[in-house]
């Protein structure tokens, strides 16, 4: 089980490298992430996802957003 606030904090803060999808074991996601971060858009997607693991419960994040 990862943890839901780590993952958002790190969506929040550090998204826009892709920091959160590498934690979550979604390698091929925080690649992807990290070759667009000079666009921007994946900083913006990654504040929308952290803040929907913000507003999610423990076992809807665990079974819907982890590996």
């Amino acid at each position: 089980m990862k943890s839901r606030l780590l993952a958002a904090v790190l969506a929040i803060f550090l998204g826009g490298l892709g920091i959160h999808k590498f934690y979550m074991g979604k390698v091929g996601w925080g690649i992807a992430y990290l070759l667009f971060c000079w666009t921007g858009v994946s900083a913006i997607v990654a504040l929308v996802e952290g803040i929907i693991y913000l507003f999610s419960d423990d076992t809807t994040f665990n079974s819907k957003y982890c590996k």
